[in-house]
């Protein structure tokens, strides 16, 4: 595989493998004869050589891998820098402006300034001293203007022209020039050399002290060398002399400009060590007295915030300080921001104050006080700011109650905080409403202030009911809201014909405020079901909200469906009980079908929804019920809107999801007719959509719905969620398509196909009465079963560690779909155990001596993967789980490994109900073990094997109950991350790649990340890569048909070893970060299987690429052609494990 099929195939080319073309274009531009086109050319490079200078150097893989020789891409940074130089030279001012402004696009783009490694610095620049001096005939014999261009570009190519001896004469004299352009460059040029000379700064200051104190220096030029100052602190000695000097000149000055410079410089000295905070936060309280300017004053303010930033005010905190900031507040004739920034630096210190005494050397009292005068203000930065500090004080004050400290002074009242946050929400929605205001800023301040209470509830969990009291107020304050104005705006409509449009602007804000309290309700109810706060009055006042909202008529009907499906969520009826739960006087509905009750009541909102043709809405509707298993909304929803749809691809994808409810539909439908019969005829009566019509046209059998064989039922379902899955890989265009729905179903698929088996399993063995079990041994048809129910068992067991390499191989995932994925992966590892419920008898017939021979190994590996899991999620059960194992097999349980991507551990209200499942399933697996070891006849095995059976029919029933959640990020349809491996080489074949018999086989390889959007949640520290290969993986083609390596034309979780191949690469990631293991960066070798494989671990660049070589022993292998096959992941910098999706095949190589 030679450069050109790398680049054909996609492989990103790095800066340097890009070096030579730009060289050429800013040649061309340079020689172009268009007016305006050299400068445009020299600009162009701008971006390009700052991208440039933030890579890392290349590596021999790189150069190997772009086919470039070692050393070429300096040889053309160089030569590019040759010809800005000359072009600095020869040109005209404008071309010299366009130069300067390119060198300081890279300098300003530095991340810091000692320590630079970038393409200007010494070690990468050979031919400096030429640099230099083509600039340096500029400064020398141009005017005014290109003296100090070039002063600016010595400053920005510091790190090598610090050590001219003649740049630094050159700078350290134009800081005295009488021309103000060329001294300002020469100071710019200064701090540029100071930042990386550990010497050049002692004679700058030295300098500075007497440019500033002379009565001839200008004052801009004192200005300009005022911010020199800030650039002193590359070392502690230089900045304490330039800290006490600046001191100085800044109590000697009456000049305002200048005592903000200096103010401004001092601070950010002092930032560089922490001796000198404490002295420059004294310093600052000199200028927070009422008699200097307000400028000086807000200067002040900024820089006592920038300082206590850097997370040190606990060590500069003083009374006379305090005393100042509260003088500050008290001046209510000062302007806001000013106000402002006192009370956010007071926010700050109190932020900042860890133990008691420092606490009290705060006035709280006071603080509280005027936090709370300050926090009805109409202005919206001051309201806000006094919020917090009324939440911080709350929670510091809580802090010290949890320790045992005694209390003052009494804290804010948590009811009370709320109540100010609540009445700030209400002032904004009012605002909304004024014709006269017209403000986006709004919303993010709702938003910022809900999040707030949330934070809120979180510490105060008993909060619940009186949020949801506020929460009714303002809702009914909403749906009030311009009433009257809206009934006379109807009157003077046949006047003004405006008044349509205020109506429909008033509607679109209520609706977009109804939507922000509905997603508030939703994390505020999950908060409260992980803490366990969900009572029968929380419900009350839920349902009391929901019914409210439903019967306002100046809200819509997408408003009315989302409210509605609240009380479909199982955040709600997985922690009620039914003993709790009062029957309704009229309709005696019971909690386990409430929710379906309600349900219909949905479809009816979602009926106007649709009658009005508000389809987009409508489709959001049909996620979220998704999101929360209600599937007959889903079903209603999505049967019309495939008429509706003008795009192929888009009609493909509601298709898939109307097939996708349809299966769950069947499930619930036949446990729901069972419970209650009148759901059939309840859902008759508004026309339920509960069949549907395939390409065609052929009708699913109703009647198969009720089918009293549950085994059909469930296959039915099975196949529907296959026909889902099927659709949209028939619409993929490509392998990155859908690949989390496609993923999920065949997930979900396999869930139901193992429980299908599992019960025509169970159900041969029970029908053959008594007749399977003869003296001490089976029949060898039932011997059959049982070991099928083992097998079934293990294949649920690699499901759920297949449910996390699936939540793990999407970065960007969020919190919610990650619980309910391993909610998933925890029901299958429930599954798994409970189908093996054979192997927890101690006595198992000698008919069984296959199935008892693996009894222990497999037992422990079942209950390993779920007491891991539950380790987490439920401590009581694991260890009730636990005491099921061997003594020797408890250590094997490992319960704190590498996290799997975003894995939640606390699955709270996603995995209620399989909890509550789990809990059952083994306490009476428990006790089935405990009564066969006390008696060992035939009659009582026979008797615990029987009831075994029926414990795991049971199990299995209640799972297939549970509704089904869809994760969010099912409706998330933009393309995957993933990544693609290139590969070379090392003999650089242009055929292909070739390896003699007998010999290993060395690669190039690189290692790219596709899809990755710029607002990742999380920044990738390293990536990891294993190639395998076995004398199996032999391809048939001719070589010559397959030199560039394709798109994989199957799914990653479509192949039989991708879960084991994961497991090998996590081991070998685990190993190497709890080893601390650097050193090397790859290896290789034979596994037990017969296969050889190899490691590598490469560094991203900042085109997520990496880079690295490997070898792989195939000397073993026959003459042929071979395909490697590959998989890769990641680690973030939070330590978390993350899957790649593999984008193309693997490399072909050829044994000759």
């Amino acid at each position: 595989m030679n450069v050109g099929l790398v680049e054909k195939s996609g492989m990103e080319r790095n800066s340097a493998a890009c070096a030579m073309q730009w060289s050429i274009d800013l040649e061309k531009g340079l020689r172009s004869k268009i007016p305006g086109q050299p400068s445009e050319a020299i600009l162009d490079f701008g971006p390009r050589l700052r991208q440039w200078s933030r890579e890392r150097g290349p590596t021999f893989v790189a150069h190997h891998m772009f086919d470039l020789i070692p050393g070429e891409d300096r040889l053309f940074a160089n030569a590019i820098f040759l010809r800005l130089a000359d072009a600095f030279r020869f040109g005209d001012e404008k071309i010299r402006v366009s130069v300067a402004k390119v060198f300081l696009m890279e300098y300003r783009s530095r991340e810091k300034r000692k320590g630079y490694k970038g393409l200007l610095s010494k070690g990468r620049v050979s031919n400096s001293m030429e640099l230099l001096s083509r600039v340096k005939i500029v400064f020398d014999n141009g005017d005014v203007c290109s003296r100090a261009l070039a002063l600016v570009i010595f400053g920005c190519w510091a790190d090598f022209a610090k050590d001219s001896a003649n740049i630094r004469y050159l700078v350290l004299s134009s800081m005295v020039s009488p021309h103000v352009l060329e001294a300002k460059a020469a100071l710019f040029a200064a701090g540029c050399f100071c930042e990386l000379s550990d010497d050049f700064p002692c004679v700058v200051l030295e300098m500075l002290t007497n440019l500033m104190t002379s009565s001839e220096t200008l004052s801009p030029i004192r200005l300009a060398a005022a911010r020199l100052y800030a650039k002193m602190g590359c070392s502690y000695s230089t900045a304490t002399r330039a800290y006490k000097r600046g001191l100085k000149l800044a109590l000697d000055s009456a000049e305002e400009d200048y005592q903000v410079a200096l103010l401004i410089s001092l601070s950010k000295i002092a930032c560089t060590s922490t001796i000198l905070i404490s002295d420059q936060v004294e310093f600052l309280f000199l200028f927070l007295c009422q008699e200097k300017t307000l400028r000086v004053r807000a200067t002040a303010l900024r820089c006592l915030h920038l300082i206590f930033n850097k997370g040190v005010c606990h060590l500069s905190v003083s009374p006379n300080l305090v005393k100042a900031l509260f003088s500050t507040l008290d001046e209510h004739e000062l302007p806001t921001s000013l106000r402002c920034e006192a009370l956010r630096i007071l926010r700050k210190v109190l932020l900042c104050m860890q133990s008691d005494s420092t606490v009290d050397s705060l006035d709280l009292d006071k603080l509280s006080t005027i936090a709370e005068d300050v926090s009805p203000s109409p202005i919206r930065s001051m309201s806000l700011l006094a919020i917090l500090v009324l939440v911080d004080i709350s929670y510091k004050f809580k802090c010290r109650r949890e320790r045992g400290s005694v209390l003052v002074r009494p804290s804010p009242v948590p009811s009370q905080v709320v109540s100010k946050i609540f009445n700030r929400i209400s002032f904004l929605v009012k605002s909304l409403f004024d014709p006269c205001h017209t403000d986006s800023v709004v919303y993010q301040e709702l938003n910022n202030l809900l999040n707030l209470l949330l934070s809120m509830v979180r510490e105060h969990p008993d909060l619940d009911v009186l949020v949801l009291d506020q929460i009714f107020v303002l809702v009914r304050h909403l749906s009030r809201m311009n009433e009257n104005v809206m009934s006379t705006a109807q009157i003077d409509s046949l006047v003004h014909e405006s008044s349509n449009t205020d109506q429909g602007k008033s509607a679109t804000i209520r609706g977009k405020l109804a939507c922000k309290v509905y997603s508030f309700l939703v994390t505020y109810l999950e908060d409260l079901s992980e803490a366990g706060s969900i009572t029968m009055p929380v419900f009350e006042k839920v349902k009391l909200l929901v019914e409210h909202v439903c019967e306002c008529k100046l809200l819509n009907s997408y408003t009315h469906t989302l409210f509605s499906l609240l009380l479909h969520s199982s955040v709600i009826w997985g922690n009620i009980s039914e003993e709790s739960f009062k029957l309704d006087g009229n309709s005696g509905i019971l909690p386990h079908n409430y929710s379906i009750e309600h349900e219909l009541i949905t479809i009816e909102f979602a009926k106007k929804l649709m009658e009005e043709n508000k389809y987009w809405p409508a489709y959001k509707a049909g996620m979220y019920s998704a999101c929360q298993g209600a599937w007959f909304t889903c079903t209603f929803i999505f049967q019309p809107l495939i008429a509706q749809v003008r795009s192929d691809l888009c009609g493909c994808w509601i298709k898939s999801l109307l097939q996708f409810a349809h299966s769950e539909i069947q499930i619930m439908l036949f446990h729901l007719t069972k419970q209650d019969s009148s759901i059939t005829v309840r859902s008759e009566t508004i026309k339920l959509p509960l069949r549907y019509l395939s390409d065609d046209q052929d009708e699913m059998d109703h009647d198969a719905l009720y089918e009293p064989c549950y085994s059909k039922v469930l296959l039915s379902a099975y196949n529907s969620i296959c026909s889902s899955k099927e659709v949209l890989d028939a619409s993929a265009t490509s392998g990155q398509m859908f690949c989390f729905q496609r993923w999920f179903l065949s997930l979900r698929a396999k869930a139901l196909r193992a429980v299908v088996d599992a019960l025509e399993t169970l159900g041969t063995i029970l029908s053959g009465g008594s007749n399977w079990w003869v003296g001490k041994s089976f029949v060898a048809e039932f011997v059959l079963s049982f070991k099928k129910i083992a097998q079934l068992s293990m294949q649920l067991k690699r499901l759920a560690k297949e449910f996390d390499l699936f939540s793990a191989s999407f970065i960007d995932i969020d919190s919610k779909s990650s619980k309910v994925i391993s909610a998933l992966a925890l029901s299958s590892s429930l599954l798994a155990f409970i189908t093996g419920f054979a192997l927890f008898i101690p006595t198992l017939p000698e008919t069984l001596s296959g199935l008892k021979n693996s009894k222990t190994n497999l037992q422990a590996h079942l209950i390993q993967n779920l007491a891991g899991r539950l380790c987490h999620a439920d401590h009581e059960i694991s260890s009730k789980l636990c005491q099921l194992l061997d003594v020797s097999e408890h250590q094997r349980i490992n319960c704190c490994h590498l996290q799997l991507g975003s894995q939640a551990f606390n699955l709270a209200c996603e995995a209620r109900d399989v909890l509550s499942l789990c809990s059952y399933a083994v306490s009476e697996v428990a006790r089935l073990r405990s009564e066969a070891d006390i008696t060992h006849n035939e009659e009582n095995t026979s008797r615990v094997i029987e009831d075994g059976i029926q414990l795991t029919l049971k199990i299995l029933e209640k799972w297939t109950q549970i509704p089904l959640r869809t994760p969010k990020y099912f409706f998330q349809l933009r393309s995957c991350i993933g990544s693609e491996l290139f590969a070379v080489s090392s003999t650089k074949n242009p055929d292909g790649i070739y390896v003699s018999r007998g010999y290993q086989l060395s690669l190039s390889l690189c290692l790219q990340l596709r899809n990755v959007p710029p607002d990742l949640p999380v920044r990738l520290a390293k990536f990891y890569c294993m190639l395998y290969c076995s004398e199996s993986f032999q391809e048939p083609r001719p070589v010559q048909e397959n030199n560039e390596q394709s798109k994989s034309s199957r799914q990653a979780w479509e192949t039989d070893d991708m879960v084991e191949v994961n497991a090998r690469l996590l081991h070998y990631v685990t190993h190497r970060v709890t080893n601390n293991t650097n050193g090397g960066k790859s290896g290789c070798g034979i596994d037990d299987c017969g296969f050889v494989n190899a490691f590598v671990c490469v560094e991203p660049n900042e085109r997520w690429q990496g880079f690295s070589s490997c070898l792989l022993d195939v000397s073993r292998f026959p003459a042929g052609s071979y395909r490697i096959k590959w998989c890769s992941c990641c680690i973030d910098d939070q330590g978390n494990y993350w899957n790649l999706l593999p984008f193309n095949a693997g490399p072909v190589f050829t044994v000759e």
